[in-house]
């Protein structure tokens, strides 16, 4: 027989068992739909992992105060201060910009609603080092700064916390710690990075917030952006190398504060991509394998019921391999055609998931070449022992079968 009269018969065959034949691309179906689907949402993932790296800055050092241990016991809680910031930005040979960070949460108020939201105190550069935008109005100036003046920057869902009739609070005066304040700017939204949600933040000057809300010279934190003909490697040593002098810190010493590395977030995320990766590959190689588990087992069943027409065909000079070639090609068409609706059924998934959830979810035409090829090869995998199985049948006794 030709390759097309065997492609022609095999679909004769699976269009007379309809019905068994769907049942017998249900596993292959579910299979391939699975691995697109979870391939389209990693892929999302991995993006919104990929942007809020971008939005921290890979080249922006986290600075973090830090605990005393002596003898393995915290023996006291040693903070960053604004007198550590200024050295920083005076002796620091590889740090183009420093952002000191007063932090702390405190009572909002806008009319007779109020939330206990966090507070930042900052300096005007905060914004060009975070990689922030504004939605609206403006931001606080180095004027504002040194006047100590009551302004405020609010993220993009303060005003719904604080007024769900409102969309914008700027112009409006609020409360913060019993403070009026007024709102000058608005964030564009930016979305939760995991441990906080800039969203629900307020930025105040640095000095406004020292003397006026928080009342201490204890900072959160520091950060530091590296200039662009220095290395990260280079940056912490220079950073470690200033922050301990100026804590006073003895050769051979605990550090009393955390130097937190971009690359670290690099790591995650190359994690959490090998993580995706052997969730996929254990769903399709169990949902696939279950599937071709179930074609052999039909494939089995159909060379039985077709006992005598294979001793037909013997008899009428069809050979071993003409057999053998027959059921492989059914049984190929039986899986691609499974994995051709699991493909446009795993796609049709992922966009309403991306709707659903707000994720971007590509698909590569790599990745829908690698489900079909798969799906064909498990047809080959599993139709093996059936094909041979017809192909090894005796003639005569093939003719005798009832």
């Amino acid at each position: 027989m030709l390759m097309g009269e065997m492609i022609v018969a095999a679909l004769q065959s699976i269009r007379a068992n309809l019905f068994r034949g769907c049942l017998t691309m249900l596993g292959i179906i579910i299979g391939v739909a699975s691995v697109i689907t979870m391939v389209a949402l990693g892929s999302g993932a991995q993006l919104a992992i990929d942007e809020q790296i971008d939005q921290l800055g890979a080249s922006v050092l986290s600075i973090r105060s830090g605990g005393f241990m002596r003898h393995g016991v915290s023996r006291e809680r040693v903070t960053l201060t604004t007198d550590d910031a200024m050295a920083l930005s005076r002796d620091a040979l590889t740090i183009d910009a420093i952002v000191p960070e007063m932090a702390g949460r405190r009572q909002v108020k806008f009319g007779n609603r109020n939330q206990r939201l966090q507070i930042i105190g900052t300096t005007p550069n905060f914004m060009d080092v975070n990689n922030y935008a504004l939605a609206e109005g403006s931001s606080f100036t180095e004027a504002d700064e040194s006047a100590k003046r009551r302004v405020t920057v609010i993220g993009a869902k303060v005003a719904g916390k604080l007024d769900d009739t409102l969309t914008s609070l700027v112009g409006h005066s609020i409360y913060i710690g019993g403070v009026s304040f007024k709102v000058i700017g608005t964030m564009a939204e930016k979305g939760s990075m995991g441990w906080m949600n800039s969203d629900e933040q307020l930025w105040i000057p640095l000095q406004t917030a020292r003397y006026r809300v928080f009342g201490s010279e204890d900072l959160q934190g520091i950060s530091a952006r590296v200039q662009n003909q220095s290395t990260v490697e280079q940056a912490i040593i220079d950073v470690e190398r200033v922050l301990r002098r100026e804590h006073g810190i003895m050769p051979g010493g605990l550090n009393t504060f955390g130097i937190g590395d971009p690359r670290e977030f690099l790591a995650v995320r190359e994690a959490a991509t090998d993580i995706f990766a052997y969730l996929l590959a254990s769903i399709a190689s169990v949902s696939l394998f279950v599937g071709g588990i179930g074609i052999m087992n039909i494939m089995l069943v159909t060379v039985t019921e077709r006992t005598r027409e294979i001793g037909i065909r013997k008899a009428l000079g069809a050979t071993k391999f003409n057999i053998l070639v027959q059921f492989l090609v059914e049984a190929m068409i039986l899986c691609m055609l499974g994995g051709t609706i699991g493909i446009l059924l795993g796609a049709g998934v992922a966009t309403l998931l991306a709707n659903v959830l707000g994720w971007s979810t590509p698909l590569s035409m790599s990745t829908i070449a690698i489900a079909f090829a798969f799906s064909a090869g498990v047809g080959v995998f599993f139709g093996i022992l059936p094909a041979r199985k017809a192909a090894a049948l005796d003639p005569i006794e093939a003719l005798r079968y009832e």
